[in-house]
């Protein structure tokens, strides 16, 4: 089986140039890798993605909300995530079930028990073996992602930036909580400093829990070698 690694965090936290920066690093080192993201990553799954992310929606229910990113991961885990990993692959995937806790849970107060019934089923048990949480303040997140949203053509994909900022916060705390509920799986970096300076602190974190976990091909190229 291959190592299925996911990035987390609020909007504009870095994340997916992060996610971006390590695939490079790893195909550069001749590792198989499978980049994805959520919601999204398969064709069915990136329809349900578009009405999700789309700010003239903004009339959808919470739940129908939670109901949507779980009927995307359903698809996405079978079609995408299942078959990678049984290549061997590694997989790097940008949102994952904890998304769903941090935004649908927390931030919306939706139940947690029927949220992680949800994941559960939806994922039919796949689990990360690492998460990457870039943490950085709402406001410092918030500024960078609207930037990229007004220098975007076309969607724009701006339903939840436009969330309050009591939202976002709440969002992070989630996040925040379940690294400390799962220490094991996740790694906090700070996303607060400029893409170089974030890129870092993510190799280390990398290279320091690979060790741990015995992934010593992966350790090596979080390292530079």
């Amino acid at each position: 089986m291959g190592f299925f690694i996911t990035f987390e965090g609020i909007e504009g936290c870095g994340k997916t140039t992060q996610l971006r920066l390590l695939k490079e690093r790893l195909e550069a080192a001749a590792e198989k890798v499978t980049v994805t993201r959520e919601p999204g990553g398969c064709p069915v799954a990136d329809q349900m993605r578009a009405i999700l992310l789309d700010a003239k929606n903004s009339a959808i229910t919470p739940l129908a909300e939670l109901l949507l990113y779980a009927a995307a991961r359903a698809q996405h885990v079978q079609e995408v995530i299942v078959p990678a990993l049984e290549r061997g692959e590694t997989v790097l995937c940008d949102r994952f079930t904890d998304a769903t806790v941090a935004y649908q849970g927390h931030g919306r107060g939706l139940d947690l028990t029927v949220i992680e019934e949800l994941n559960t089923l939806a994922t039919g048990r796949v689990q990360p073996a690492l998460t990457v949480l870039i943490d950085c303040p709402v406001e410092v997140g918030l500024s960078r992602a609207l930037a990229r949203i007004e220098a975007t053509s076309g969607a724009k994909e701006e339903r939840f930036e436009r969330e309050s900022l009591l939202f976002h916060q709440k969002v992070r705390n989630g996040y925040l909580t379940l690294a400390a509920a799962f220490p094991e799986r996740f790694v906090v970096v700070d996303g607060s400093g400029d893409v170089q300076q974030t890129g870092l602190l993510v190799e280390e974190a990398l290279r320091q829990r690979m060790q741990s976990l015995g992934k010593a091909g992966l350790a090596a190229v979080k390292a530079g070698c």
